[in-house]
């Protein structure tokens, strides 16, 4: 009996302070650019994106490491036009949903789902949502500005 009542005390006092308690696990930041298995852009070659205006496949050996996540290419020579300026070719929002980014939380995205605007590539998480996002391109933009870099907390 005396078991069970420091059980039920103790019980109590923990009930009791719940409020104090955050109930939400605390959740760690993403990473800066988003990846699968630590390859960015599903392995796509993003200086394609600009090149060949469509996504072409990159290759293992062709690969630079940027913002945590492994890019690969498809030649050499976009591996190191890429090395030389990350900022011009990686996608923004590092490759997360442009729409998801516009609305304050983040998702993943596909290769095939691009625009290129402005000379900067972005990404979205279906063609269905790219083109939600493209009727509204320019606000989308304004809104995932402003939510970029905060929506990774």
């Amino acid at each position: 009996m005396t078991s069970r009542r420091y059980f039920l005390t103790g019980t109590a006092i923990a009930a009791a302070s719940l409020p104090l308690m955050s109930l939400q696990p605390a959740l760690a930041a993403k990473d800066p650019v988003y990846s699968s298995w630590g390859v960015a852009i599903k392995g796509t070659d993003p200086v394609a994106y600009f090149t060949q205006n469509r996504p072409v496949e990159g290759r293992k050996k062709h690969q630079h490491e940027y913002q945590g996540a492994t890019f690969y290419f498809s030649s050499a020579e976009n591996r190191d036009l890429f090395a030389a300026n990350p900022e011009k070719y990686a996608p923004q929002y590092g490759g997360y949903c442009a729409w998801a980014v516009s609305l304050g939380y983040t998702a993943s995205t596909v290769p095939e789902a691009f625009t290129i605007v402005d000379g900067k590539l972005y990404l979205n998480y279906s063609l269905g949502v790219r083109s939600q996002w493209e009727a509204d391109q320019a606000n989308r933009i304004r809104l995932g500005d402003e939510n970029w870099p905060g929506v990774l907390n």
